[in-house]
């Protein structure tokens, strides 16, 4: 039998009860990623730093 590999995560109480939507509960658990917060983080620096790229080119490279 193959083990599953589960990862427990915990949600307030207070969190549970005022999320009125899926939504609002994924928005706290992406604010509270770590590993998600340092991605946002830095790909605002590169945006203040003028090193991205814009949806245009990103569609232009994808449709080719």
């Amino acid at each position: 039998m193959m083990e599953k590999n589960i990862e427990i995560i915990t949600i307030p109480l207070s969190v549970w009860e005022s999320a009125e939507t899926k939504e609002d509960l994924e928005d706290w658990l992406l604010a509270h990623n770590p590993g998600f917060v340092k991605r946002m983080l830095k790909a605002r620096e590169e945006d203040l730093k003028g090193e991205v790229v814009s949806l245009e080119e990103v569609e232009k490279k994808l449709s080719q």
